[in-house]
């Protein structure tokens, strides 16, 4: 399914993050605002990294809304692999024909496809990546 209105709040204020540490961080922010939140990780990473990482964030905060969405860019491939992979929803940049055809892989797995996506929270670097990521839901 392309992103709906149903899809705007829990892809509203995505968080990159770089590892277990950062997705733990940002679920449990997103748990104590009571807000969802979508991690994003870049296609390099890999669709069954992401899925393990949010499946492990998930076991360890089990309050937490979450939806992993890999950031594949105009490469087919990558997302196609995403969607195989299970994971939650695929960025893909590339030409609507081709967009098509992967939303309707997307939607017979349960899963989104997004055309766009609000600039995320990068987490690399954050000396408190929980504060980072409370301040960044919380906001507006």
């Amino acid at each position: 399914m392309m992103k709906t209105d149903n899809d705007t709040a829990r892809f509203a204020r995505p968080v990159r993050v770089h590892g277990a540490a950062d997705a733990r961080a940002a679920l449990a922010a997103a748990a104590a605002l009571g807000v969802p939140v979508a991690l994003v990780a870049h296609a390099a990473a890999g669709g069954l990294w992401l899925r393990t990482l949010l499946d492990d964030a998930r076991a360890a905060v089990p309050g937490a809304e979450a939806y992993g969405v890999l950031d594949c860019g105009d490469r087919a491939g990558d997302a196609q692999a995403a969607l195989a992979a299970g994971v939650d929803a695929v960025l893909f940049t590339g030409p609507p024909a081709v967009a098509a055809r992967l939303a309707d892989i997307a939607a017979q797995r349960g899963a989104a496809l997004l055309a766009a996506l609000p600039a995320p929270l990068d987490l690399r670097g954050a000396r408190d990546a929980e504060a980072a990521c409370r301040a960044w839901l919380a906001a507006p």
